[in-house]
């Protein structure tokens, strides 16, 4: 046995020299490379979904999310996929920086649609065979898609201190908060109860700043529009954009908000992203909010070599392992001719919190991230290219007490959030949350 070993020890250690490894990532790089050139030339014309290598893109991709083969057909995949390889830095070491990454958009533009302008594009309609038989809410976001630049119709000013001191008494909670035009109801029990703009006591007696914007499209009703620019004379808190308020556009307020936020109010702590319709519990989401920056800050101080753990901030009702809707009758629908593969973790759009460090990330991974109908879902989209874990937190409430846990006269003391909530409602708990009774006043916090 041992003069077998010696007799082929020369080929062992040629097939495991680093030569022969070099050799192989050559060999693959060269491969990929040559695939990619292939690809590119196929977006003016038909779309060829060819066999390519698993787990190629950066960074990987989990379990479920983003492991659904090419051939499949699906519109979405193959635009991201074609993304994926134009910002991959092994293929391109250009891109390995943010800053080269930027210089790089006009030429991922002219494969994904992205920066073409903001008409719809019907070319696109022939890479959907199914794209007549597709409800209207898909058909306008297929051919409009490509578009994330709009213009503001309604900008608000100073939210936030742009002054000398704007970092120093920068508001530890932004609330940036989606609505139409039409709630003006929803808004305004807001304003006069959980959502108060300025100094808001916690339930530990300390008072932090707290500033609130609501983010809204446009509509047909030319009434309810000149209605909203008083509104915003008024308030000073309505952020509109030029595009028309759907259920599919959601996901542009996300985007376009990432981008108000780091011009208008960069330095604000935390983001409170939510529906007009959640009722918030603010004192105690306040002392949370300083007890997770508090531990965030002690353990940096403690271990200065340690990321920040704000930087990956994100905490709400977390939904794991879902799949898209196949139902046609259904506002959540998602046609296999768009997209195949389940969704990664995301979080229930009801109310999320993330920190103002990750809302600067998700601005500029959002660029490599191609718009997906569903709102919650294209947040987890960036989380997960971003290589963050969303927190899952048992108080936030986003599909509301179980039958037995809502005839607990004290339930809505135990939670941060919970959805659903009519604006006669918001003022109920209000009343009741702000000044408990003392059954209900040492109820402790879902965890």
């Amino acid at each position: 046995m041992a003069s077998c070993l010696r007799r082929y020890r020369h080929w062992i250690l040629c097939c495991c020299s680093p030569c022969m490894l070099l050799l192989t990532v050559y060999l693959y790089v060269t491969i990929a490379l040559f695939l990619t050139m292939k690809h590119s030339a196929h977006i003016g014309g038909p779309i060829v979904y060819p066999v390519l290598p698993q787990n190629f893109v950066a960074p990987h991709p989990g379990n479920f999310f983003w492991r659904t083969q090419l051939e499949s057909g699906a519109l979405w995949n193959f635009i991201q996929h074609v993304t994926d390889r134009q910002n991959n830095p092994i293929l391109r070491p250009g891109l390995a920086t943010t800053a080269n990454l930027s210089t790089n958009s006009n030429e991922t533009a002219m494969s994904t649609g992205k920066g073409i302008g903001c008409s719809p594009n019907y070319e696109i309609i022939s890479k959907i065979p199914d794209y007549s038989t597709l409800p209207t809410q898909m058909k306008k976001f297929v051919t409009t898609m490509h578009c994330q630049d709009y213009p503001l119709i309604i900008d608000p000013e100073d939210v936030c201190d742009h002054g000398p001191l704007a970092k120093t008494q920068a508001p530890l909670l932004l609330l940036a908060i989606k609505t139409q035009t039409a709630n003006l109801e929803n808004r305004e029990a807001i304003r006069q109860t959980w959502g108060r703009s300025g100094k808001v006591r916690g339930q530990g007696g300390r008072k932090r700043l707290v500033r609130r914007v609501f983010l809204l499209g446009k509509t047909e009703d030319l009434h309810n529009e000149k209605e909203l620019q008083l509104e915003g004379n008024e308030y000073g808190d309505i952020i509109q954009w030029d595009f028309m308020d759907t259920f599919f556009n959601l996901t542009l307020k996300d985007v376009l908000f990432w981008g108000w936020f780091s011009r208008h109010c960069p330095h604000a702590h935390f983001i409170f992203k939510g529906d007009d319709d959640v009722f918030v519990r603010m004192p105690a989401m306040l002392d949370y909010l300083l007890q997770e920056e508090e531990k965030a800050n002690e353990r940096l101080s403690k271990e200065s070599t340690q990321p920040n753990k704000m930087e990956g901030f994100v905490v709400g009702d977390v939904i794991n392992n879902a799949k898209p809707i196949r139902n046609n009758e259904n506002k959540y629908y998602i046609p296999g001719s768009f997209y195949k593969g389940f969704y990664p973790s995301y979080l229930g759009g009801g109310g999320v919190v993330y920190s103002g460090s990750l809302a600067h990330r998700l601005l500029e991974v959002s660029q490599r991230v191609h718009l997906f109908p569903i709102d919650d879902v294209y947040l987890g989209m960036c989380l997960k290219r971003l290589g963050v874990s969303p927190i899952y937190h048992r108080a936030f409430l986003t599909f509301d007490f179980t039958k037995e846990e809502s005839k607990d006269p004290c339930a809505h003391h135990t939670i941060l959030l919970v959805h659903k909530r009519s604006p006669a409602e918001m003022f109920r708990l209000w009343a009741e949350t702000s000044v408990p009774n003392s059954e209900c006043r040492n109820v402790m916090l879902r965890v």
